[in-house]
């Protein structure tokens, strides 16, 4: 399997060296070489194959593949091969845990993580200012030292990379044994908080899909990339936890996204994209690897590329909201269109449809988050919004023809940074703290005579949370963009 190359040595779960607590490696000799010569020639080949990439800024943070070097390694040096000629104080690995469970972010209680290359030192001191800022995060062996299982890979193979091509850091070693977004960002938050000075890098050890058909991958790992490259680290924690899209790292991503946010990055380019069955494997299952960086970019430089509609888009997709409910309703089963032949209607994107009748609100449902195809997600959702709204009963068959149908086809989110930056209007907004959430389209303060300050209120009320919490820093706030279109507009 592309995880890892042959079965590997059983080293001890960790040795003392000259009284130093290391934990030795546990899979050199099958994820890769355990000679040093033969890895560090194998690195520095790989990264000579990297063609040359221009970034965007400087970088913050890195995304990184963790299976093994033949499998994972041409996508792993796009990544690595941007270090070239850079100098970190300290490099914070962040992997999933793949043999062991438990409840918090574990950064190694040892003193050391050792590979063919040598001995990398950790940095205690900021490891306890990690531990002293959330209950979450501490110090411990738990996800590093082998079990009967096997030894944790997800850092290990990241560490011959960082050591050939940055020579001496310290290291911070953690793996993330809570994958809610609730860990991602106690984890992140707490990374920002010790990194103002400048001299930290931190490293996403993740894999994409795993073991499905080449193309059915690919499709799975765009959604992943696209959401990376648009900065809605939102949507990919959602759809990570609930496995519509896969990343066995998908919380550190998360995280390495929300201290990079709070550091300044603005940017995330991704480098490049493979399978397994690109690089040494079949095409029957794969896993995906993605490489990327996330840079700190110039003010303002946040954004996506504009969405539009046509007229005939929006009648289109109207038509066929109606139809879905309509047949819903008197048929009692999905519709089920004819492909669209419009290439906007086939982009994936979130949407919500509104249904009104006799002026009063009917039902809202939506998707915040590429799922499906555009025209699809509005089948399907407007099925949602006439039968399952729990605010109202299901819509009857003598309700029909009162109904008018509104659509809003969303951006992804982005983190308000700014609420001075919030246009009523132009941008909607979710809130989100702990198990709370709300959401509110845009159009929804314009119909209401709302202005910023009363539209946070009125979204954190929708969450279920007092009105002031838009200003506690416990609090997120998202906004996105729509185009919003109905049929008395047509």
């Amino acid at each position: 399997m592309p995880e890892q190359m042959v079965s590997p040595p059983i080293p001890s779960p960790q040795d003392t060296v000259a009284g130093q607590k290391v934990r030795p490696p546990a899979v050199a000799g099958s994820f890769y070489p355990a000679d040093a010569k033969i890895l560090a020639a194998m690195i520095a080949r790989m990264l000579s194959e990297v063609p040359s990439v221009a970034l965007e800024g400087p970088v913050l943070a890195l995304l990184a593949p963790h299976a093994g070097y033949v499998y994972s390694g041409p996508v792993a040096a796009y990544s690595y091969a941007t270090l070239q000629g850079r100098k970190f104080k300290r490099v914070v690995v962040l992997a999933p845990s793949h043999y062991e469970s438990f409840s918090y972010s574990s950064i190694y209680d040892g003193d050391a993580y050792a590979t063919p290359l040598g001995n990398l030192a950790l940095d205690h001191a900021f490891a306890q200012r990690l531990e002293q800022a959330s209950a979450s995060i501490r110090i411990s062996s738990h996800g590093h030292i082998l079990n009967a299982l096997g030894g944790e890979h997800a850092i290990e193979v990241q560490l011959p990379w960082l050591q050939q091509t940055l020579g001496d850091f310290q290291l911070v070693p953690i793996v993330m044994g809570d994958h809610s977004y609730e860990a991602s960002r106690a984890l992140g938050v707490a990374l920002a908080a010790q990194m103002a000075d400048g001299e930290t890098l931190i490293v996403a050890s993740s894999d994409l899909s795993h073991y499905h058909p080449y193309d059915e991958a690919v499709c799975m790992d765009r959604k992943s990339l696209d959401a990376f490259a648009a900065w809605d680290y939102f949507s990919m924690a959602r759809n990570f936890e609930g496995r519509v899209w896969e990343a066995c790292g998908g919380a550190p991503i998360v995280a390495t996204m929300i201290a990079a946010e709070r550091l300044g990055a603005n940017r995330a380019q991704v480098l490049h994209y493979a399978n397994s069955g690109d690089t040494a494997g079949s095409r029957s299952q794969v896993v995906g690897y993605g490489a990327a960086a996330l840079l700190k970019g110039a003010a303002g430089a946040e954004g996506e590329e504009p969405f539009a509609l046509s007229n005939a888009d929006k009648a289109e997709l109207l038509a066929l909201a109606r139809a879905s409910v309509e047949h819903a309703v008197r048929e009692k089963q999905s519709y089920e269109p004819s492909a669209t032949e419009s290439g906007a209607l086939q982009q994936e994107r979130g949407a919500f449809v509104t249904l009104h009748k006799k002026g009063q609100l009917r039902g809202c449902i939506g998707f915040t988050s590429a799922r499906k195809q555009l025209y699809l997600t509005v089948r399907d959702t407007a099925l949602l919004a006439a039968l399952r709204d729990p605010r109202f009963a299901p819509v009857a068959q003598a309700e029909l023809a009162d109904l008018d149908y509104e659509i809003s086809v969303l951006s992804p989110l982005r983190k308000v940074l700014d609420v001075r930056r919030i246009g009523v209007g132009v941008h909607g907004l979710l809130v989100k703290r702990g198990n709370h959430e709300g959401l509110l389209l845009p159009q929804v303060p314009v119909e209401q005579g709302w202005d910023s300050e009363t539209f946070l209120a009125h979204t954190c009320h929708k969450a279920g949370l007092p009105s002031d919490s838009w200003k506690d820093d416990e609090t997120d706030i998202f906004s996105f963009t729509a185009v919003v279109f109905g049929e008395k507009e047509q």
